[in-house]
């Protein structure tokens, strides 16, 4: 059902009426229910999850609501895993490893950069079915981009193909990561391996426009130290279909469905990714 879904008449899923429905979807819902309240948001409407580095605000629930109707509505029979509903009830993500096609949405991501005011967070929505991620949607809402992915046909920002391509030979490297102190002890000693000669770590932003750089090829790799479907689903999508590629620490490809050996990285070409994945592998040892 949701390989027809985003086939046209043609066979090409860029020319099917179903991909810029969703389009349109994420949009409304990010104009309706996250924008007005960018910079306007009462300290009441923000409330810690599991402490003061995971925040969730009324824009968050409300554009995860909307989205959740108008998602369904496109496409009879799918479901929703969504960031708010699964902190509701865990039990929501026994869905990713179910027969009907699955959205995965992360209404505001970058929650924490939205509640500070800074346009650095964005909407990420991807379709998947059996574990698999078809499509995906990253829209960053302040600053009015759109890239969608689709598998096998590549990745666009705004209707313009996108390519990662490799780094420069012999250039540092440019690396996003977890924050080590919000991490286990083997998790932490990995990523602190980043710390590496011809590498340049930061702490990472929002996963979705991190993912977003990756793509783009203004940023080399990631290394993350979780795995929830909703962060990663649409962004690993959009940079394999870059052309870039994604590794875990014991050298699988990510799996949405969880269970993965972590940290893990995404990287605009595949030389890149394994050379990350040997830091890491070498600080958890």
């Amino acid at each position: 059902m949701s390989e027809e879904f985003l086939s046209g008449t043609t066979g090409n899923p860029w020319e099917s009426a179903h991909l810029a429905l969703v389009e349109e979807a994420v949009r409304k819902a990010a104009a309706s229910e996250i924008m007005p309240r960018f910079r306007q948001l009462a300290v009441h409407e923000i409330v810690e999850k599991n402490g003061p580095h995971d925040l969730v605000t009324v824009a968050d629930r409300s554009a995860e609501e909307h989205l959740t109707a108008s998602l369904t509505a496109l496409l009879p029979g799918s479901v929703v895993v969504g960031e708010e509903a699964v902190h509701a009830d865990p039990a929501v993500c026994e869905a990713l490893r179910g027969d009907a096609p699955v959205w995965i949405v992360d209404p505001v991501d970058g929650t924490r950069q939205f509640v500070h005011g800074d346009p650095g967070f964005c909407t990420l929505v991807a379709l998947a079915r059996h574990g698999e991620v078809l499509a995906s949607w990253t829209y960053a809402p302040a600053l009015d981009e759109m890239a969608v992915a689709v598998r096998g046909h590549g990745a666009r920002v705004d209707g313009t193909e996108i390519r990662s391509g490799a780094p420069e030979p012999g250039q540092v490297l440019q690396v996003a990561m977890s924050h080590p102190d919000f991490t286990t002890p083997q998790e932490k000693a990995a990523l602190l391996a980043l710390r590496a000669e011809g590498v340049h770590s930061r702490p990472c932003g929002s996963a979705g426009l991190e993912y977003l750089a990756v793509a783009r090829g203004e940023l080399d790799a990631i290394a993350f130290s979780w795995e929830n479907a909703w962060d990663h689903a649409a962004g690993l999508l959009l940079v394999e279909e870059a052309g870039g590629t994604d590794l875990t620490l014991t050298g699988e490809r990510f799996r949405v469905t969880g269970g993965n050996a972590l940290p893990f990285t995404a990287a605009r070409d595949a030389a890149t990714a394994r050379f990350v994945h040997q830091l890491l592998a070498s600080g958890a040892q």
